[in-house]
């Protein structure tokens, strides 16, 4: 004789499923946005040409989990300064490196930075106290050295110094708004 089926779960009722759709749709946002990839939007134009104000990018979060960031990256990081406020730079030079502006051109370990082309077409004024000509300033172990692409007003390393490698956030990876402007940085 064939075993009786089981009996029928009772019908949930439909505003149910819905809140548990939404529930699980905000949990996997959350994660989404905490752990692989987050909106910014730029405030300011330290970044110009590459970021205008009011762009809106896209930041991967986990990447450098699995390589360090290379030389020419557009980065977000805590500010060392107030590391409440979220800033962003292209990376120069990273720990151990010999970083020098001179002729207003950007030198590591002695030899041209040239890994961006913004680095062969951009001017880098020697400004601050952490960018003057002369010596090669040496990055600490586990730290940064950051430049915005428009040098003449960008608030930047050459102020304030080094950015602790723990205050990465990630990397910048594409402008999403304006639709005008979408694209994948470089």
């Amino acid at each position: 004789m064939p075993a009786a089926p089981p009996p029928a779960r009772p019908a949930r009722p439909a505003w149910r499923e819905h809140l548990e759709s939404f529930l699980w749709a905000g949990i996997l946002a959350l994660a989404i946005r905490t752990f692989i990839m987050a909106p910014f939007k730029i405030p300011s134009g330290s970044m110009r040409p590459t970021l205008l104000e009011g762009d809106r990018i896209l930041v991967n979060k986990f990447l450098y989990r699995f390589r360090p960031p290379a030389r020419g990256d557009i980065i977000v990081f805590r500010y060392p300064l107030d590391p409440k406020r979220p800033f962003i730079k292209r990376l120069a030079a990273a720990g151990g490196q010999r970083v020098r502006i001179h002729d207003g051109k950007i030198l590591v370990d002695g030899q041209p930075a040239d890994e961006a082309a913004v680095f062969r077409e951009n001017h880098y004024f020697n400004q601050g106290p952490y960018g003057q000509d002369g010596e090669p300033l040496q990055v600490p172990p586990e730290s940064l050295y950051v430049l915005g692409d428009n040098s003449a007003s960008s608030h930047d390393s050459r102020f304030w110094g080094f950015v602790p490698r723990r205050q990465l956030i990630g990397k910048a990876m594409c402008i999403f708004w304006p639709p005008h402007r979408i694209r994948v940085l470089k």
